[in-house]
């Protein structure tokens, strides 16, 4: 880095943005106001609040306005719907702001437009499309995803949940329970995807106060503290048959909200370790050792430069990927990919910038610690480590792995 460069760096706010290949310039104007926007908002009105919430265990419920009036619901989907009407380099950029924050918020926003909104918009009806996505998009009604079940974690075709005929014509009556669900103790409406009385994978859409459904939160989590967790439990529930998603059948459904969801933490993971970078960097420049600032030893800047140098790579990654994505011609393996590798990378940033900032980074006072705990969630939920690898292992021999 360059003298005059290394100068700007001192002088970078701390929610300026890494930006070592001027990536900035493959923005648009839109892109930029949109970041600055979330940032804004993310700095004013959640950072302050988010370590309280996340040491308490508590989702801070008053922001869920504020994240619909900055567009984190669904960006990406059209504004007929009362939507962002934008594109997905905008849905990862959100993301990513969000998650430079906390991880939690960023899964109860990704869930949000990534796995409710996303398939009522994607398999819903015109009539499911209106009634549910303008208050969704508002923060005036949350929703939640319910896929994995306490025995079917990575395989989701072994799904026990399922619907059968009432017999009045009007209703079918849905039998089992999903666990591991961010929003699922507050949310108004449930996706859950559950077997038909032919074993066919179906959505149906599940509302809060049908008699039967209850959603017990998950407590005691080391990780997403600062996010509500819970599970959905369905017993006799009576559901309108119009509540069924018409547009799709079998894990073709869940698998496409997933990859949707995916793209946006590849997005978001970035986040993490920037914000992971930033307070390590600026650390390095101020606690002195031995006569001076730690950054000027070597062992430091190699962490440092090493992690600029993979949080560009990631960065050049997710763009390309989101140039593929408007394009509708990105895969689930690259999606796989980019999820993979960026969870990764932040995790081993943040734990190298812990280590930087010595007993210090596992205290309140920094993000670091706070960060690695959430990571340790994400670099599981929607697709594991391992099931990612083997999901590009499969694309490039034409080999399954999983049976």
């Amino acid at each position: 880095m360059s003298e005059h460069n290394f100068t700007r760096a001192n002088k970078q706010d701390a929610y300026q943005h890494h930006d070592y290949y001027l990536m900035d310039e493959l923005l648009s104007e839109e892109h930029i106001l949109i970041r600055n926007t979330v940032r804004d908002w993310v700095k004013r009105d959640l950072s302050p609040i988010i370590e309280d919430a996340a040491q308490k265990a508590a989702f801070p419920h008053h922001i869920i306005k504020g994240l619909g009036e900055v567009g984190a619901f669904g960006p990406q989907l059209p504004a007929e719907y009362g939507c962002g009407g934008m594109d997905y380099i905008t849905y990862g950029i959100i993301m990513q702001e969000l998650e430079r924050c906390d991880s939690g918020i960023r899964s109860t926003a990704s869930v949000q437009g990534s796995l409710v909104m996303y398939p009522i918009y994607k398999f819903g009806s015109e009539e499911q499309k209106h009634k549910y996505l303008p208050k969704l998009a508002k923060g005036e009604m949350m929703g939640c995803f319910g896929l994995t079940e306490p025995d079917h974690g990575s395989n989701p075709a072994g799904m026990v949940t399922n619907f059968k005929d009432a017999g009045d014509g009007k209703h079918v009556i849905l039998n089992g329970a999903k666990m591991w669900i961010s929003n699922a103790p507050f949310a108004d409406i449930a996706v859950v995807w559950a077997k038909n009385e032919e074993g066919k994978i179906k959505g149906i859409i599940v509302e809060r106060g049908m008699e039967g459904f209850t959603t017990p939160e998950t407590h005691n989590k080391w990780s997403l503290r600062a996010s509500a967790t819970g599970e959905l439990v369905f017993n006799d529930v009576k559901v309108p048959k119009e509540n069924i998603l018409p547009g799709v059948e079998g894990l073709k459904g869940p698998l496409t909200c997933l990859n949707s969801a995916r793209y946006g933490i590849s997005w978001g993971a970035i986040g993490a370790a920037l914000d992971c970078y930033d307070t390590a960097l600026r650390y390095s420049k101020e606690r002195v050792q031995f006569g001076k600032p730690i950054g000027g030893f070597q062992l430091q800047q190699k962490k440092l430069a090493e992690m600029i140098t993979e949080i560009t790579k990631a960065q050049l990654l997710t763009w390309r990927l989101g140039v593929l994505m408007n394009e509708g011609r990105a895969t689930p393996a690259q999606i796989s990919m980019a999820k993979r590798n960026n969870v990764d990378m932040a995790l081993t940033i943040a734990r190298n910038a812990r280590q930087m900032l010595g007993g210090m980074g596992i205290t309140g006072e920094y993000p670091i610690m706070r960060h690695m705990m959430n990571l340790e969630s994400v670099v599981t939920y929607e697709g594991t480590h391992d099931i990612h690898l083997l999901i590009t292992g499969m694309d490039i021999t034409g080999e399954n792995a999983f049976s």
